[in-house]
């Protein structure tokens, strides 16, 4: 949940008249990030808003340029129309059909960023061309079931109480994908067996290092397990945009870049979600409370045991932060050709810090970790989130907004 300042300056941001750089998509990134922000929406839901609107944002100016085959559509457009201003129509037009109540203030939005482009005959059709674009996908999305009811039964015998408390998503493996066949596409193996050696290694890590009172975790772990406690998308999306700005990416690459891991991270969510609601493996609050009910010699029950934080509401394995982290980072490199990119960022649930990466790489690691740290997470569902996350991406790449060999105009 977002503090009132916090919203007040996300607001501000979406309505900035002018743009905050010099990319029009990553102008209208931010954008889009600070409206699923405001709007206390989190993923994933909001992943789903940030792959339609940067789909539209693609397919509007790539059938400009038409370099690469489209997401979804390819209309009829001059060479000379302006970019920027499809771009910021697209984007503006999926966002504001999304809350009618906010509709307004996006519209104006979107007519103030429009005011910073010279009026001509190519921003006019530019205009015309994102408005349409962002009707295509808003109607190819209509029906994808994320508004589907929950329908989701507790494990429980009759009449034996469960906790009320509402599951987490649990109708979202039956959206329909982006670019996957299918949400159980990456469905991975059954997780670990409790017997084993390796259930009792990864409970007792968690147990020592996930407990909120641990005597072991360094404040280093501790801060790192605080900072991932967010599921918010502006701990993602600026390295993101670090790696559009080092590649000095034309609008068209940027938009393609954005597009491919927006719609890799949408996916990624519900391919873990699939998995998740599948399997149905116990959290380790659950699992340490009752260590004395898993058929493992190895596994001591702490009856009071406590993770840093609430424990999300949705089964454990495998860990949704580690495939978003994994599935964002392998579309980077497999579209850069590089893993060496410098970023920090801030996070709304660790106040005053700031973390600093150098590869991308050592950013997918710190996400699994802080899962553990945070006492959310076993060591091999973070193993497992993060192949899920790069099959994924390889998949998102090689498939959709592939180059196109000759100019189709």
């Amino acid at each position: 949940m977002t503090t009132d300042r916090h919203v007040l300056a996300v607001l501000a941001l979406i309505g900035l008249t002018s743009p905050a750089s010099a990319d029009v998509i990553a102008d209208w990134n931010e954008r889009a990030v600070a409206f699923v922000i405001a709007r206390n929406m989190p993923p994933p839901p909001a992943e789903r808003i940030l792959a339609m609107t940067h789909a539209a944002m693609f397919d509007a100016v790539n059938s400009i340029d038409r370099t690469y085959k489209s997401y979804l559509v390819q209309l009829p457009a001059d060479v000379n129309v302006s970019r920027d201003a499809a771009a910021a129509a697209a984007a503006g037009t999926v966002l504001a059909a999304i809350n009618p109540q906010q509709q307004p203030d996006m519209k104006e939005a979107v007519r103030a960023y429009l005011e910073t482009i010279p009026d001509s005959d190519a921003k006019t059709a530019g205009v015309k061309l994102g408005e349409a674009v962002g009707m295509k996908v808003l109607a190819a999305r209509k029906d994808d079931g994320a508004i589907a009811p929950d329908g989701y039964r507790t494990n429980t015998a009759p009449g034996v109480y469960v906790p009320t408390a509402a599951t987490w998503a649990p109708h979202w493996p039956g959206v329909k994908p982006f670019a996957m066949t299918g949400a159980a596409q990456f469905r991975p193996a059954p997780p670990i067996a409790l017997a084993g050696a390796e259930w009792g290694a990864d409970y007792n890590e968690i147990k020592d290092l996930g407990r909120v009172d641990s005597k072991t975790r360094t404040a280093e772990q501790t801060e790192v397990a605080r900072f991932w406690l967010t599921v918010s998308a502006d701990v993602y999306y600026p390295v993101v945009r670090t790696a559009a700005t080092a590649k000095k990416l034309g609008v068209t690459d940027s938009a393609r870049l954005f597009a491919l891991t927006a719609l890799a991270r949408a996916d990624s969510f519900l391919a873990v979600f699939d998995a998740k609601y599948h399997y149905d493996v116990w959290r380790p609050i659950t699992a340490i409370r009752h260590g004395d009910n898993d058929g493992n010699a190895g596994t001591e029950r702490d009856a009071t045991w406590r993770p840093i934080a609430e424990t999300p509401m949705h089964p454990e394995y495998p860990c949704a932060h580690c495939i978003q982290a994994a599935s964002m980072c392998a579309v980077l490199e497999m579209v850069t050709g590089t893993t060496d990119i410098a970023v920090s960022m801030t996070s709304p649930t660790a106040p005053g810090v700031t973390r600093r990466w150098n590869s991308l790489p050592d950013l997918v690691t710190e996400v699994s970790n802080a899962r553990v740290w945070a006492g959310f997470h076993y060591r091999f569902s973070t193993r497992v989130a993060e192949d899920m996350g790069r099959k994924i991406a390889e998949h998102v790449v090689k498939n959709v907004m592939q180059p196109v060999a000759v100019a189709t105009r």
